[in-house]
């Protein structure tokens, strides 16, 4: 199962970290990878979701919100078409560091029957992951 994971320590406590990420409608003002993201960070909800990979083409994704544990936990599930075509659970742990920050994982697992065919993209995808990272502790260090 082709799993992305990508790690960035940020200078902020976990609840800002937390506030700017699920502030939704604030990510057109900083955040070039997630570049719409519509709806409310709660189990069962579904989001609209547009991502801009660097170096490819912009997705459209309409996920569902299947876990949230306020500040520490959110993610999401989304499907081609029907499940267990191509699946990918995206999710984004925060961590309290010994210095107050916050560590970010940030990261997708996919499966399906279709997944050996997506791997070319993970590349890009974990670069467009890397890109949100930095524009987030970018963000919540202001």
């Amino acid at each position: 199962m082709p799993t992305i994971t990508t790690r960035t320590e940020i200078a902020a406590p976990p609840q800002r970290v937390w506030d700017v990420l699920t502030d939704f409608p604030g990510h057109q003002e900083w955040d070039p990878f997630f570049v719409r993201l519509e709806g409310t960070p709660r189990p069962g909800e579904t989001l609209a979701v547009t991502i801009a990979p660097p170096g490819g083409k912009r997705m459209d994704f309409r996920p569902r919100v299947v876990e949230l544990d306020a500040p520490h936990r959110l993610a999401w599930l989304g499907r081609l078409l029907v499940p267990g075509i191509f699946d990918g659970r995206h999710s984004f742990e925060l961590s309290a560091l010994p210095d107050g920050g916050t560590l970010l994982r940030h990261g997708e697992r996919f499966s399906g029957v279709l997944t050996p065919f997506g791997r070319g993209m993970l590349a890009r995808t974990t670069a467009g992951f890397e890109t949100f990272n930095d524009a987030l502790k970018k963000r919540c260090e202001q």
